[in-house]
């Protein structure tokens, strides 16, 4: 496991499906702070994780990639702060003022989220997604504090319950 991180999940996907039950186990553990960082090849599934995480904490409305804007946000049960950092230099992310978003009152989804690895806070949750082939995901999911290592733990103990 990479430097850092405490506790590590493995799920494989065998659906979109699949995915958004994992991203809506996750999205009903978020509190205010939560920071979630998404990593994986293009077309790998971190804009259907997030969409299927933006659902479960309650927005209604299209969800799709910030990949131009940067940052979109969304009002659900929390404000979803849904960033894409991709297009970025550090130094230009470290200039956005992130923190404010970090540390503020909703959730972050950041995709490509080890560019800006320096800027993360020292909390939060890593998930990398691998295309193992057209259909199958692996998602490794690695936490950093908590809650995430708590998370980890119950992802290990108990799996993804969908009748939660």
């Amino acid at each position: 496991m990479e430097s850092g991180y405490e506790e590590q999940f493995r799920y494989i996907s065998k659906s979109p499906a699949d995915t958004e039950r994992l991203a809506a186990w996750l999205a009903r553990r978020s509190i205010p702070g939560t920071v979630i960082g998404l990593d994986g090849d293009l077309g790998a599934g971190k804009t259907a994780f997030s969409q299927g995480f933006a659902k479960h904490i309650g927005i209604s409305g299209v969800v799709n990639s910030p990949t131009f804007t940067i940052i979109k946000e969304y009002e659900g049960r929390l404000p979803l702060y849904h960033m894409d950092v991709y297009r970025l230099s550090l130094d230009e992310a470290d200039e956005l003022g992130l923190d404010e978003y970090f540390f503020g009152e909703g959730v972050c989804l950041v995709e490509w989220s080890s560019l800006i690895s320096e800027l993360l806070p020292e909390k939060h949750l890593h998930i990398s997604i691998e295309t193992t082939n057209i259909s199958e995901r692996v998602i490794i999911i690695k936490s950093l504090g908590e809650p995430y290592g708590q998370w980890c733990r119950e992802l290990n103990e108990n799996g993804v319950n969908i009748d939660e």
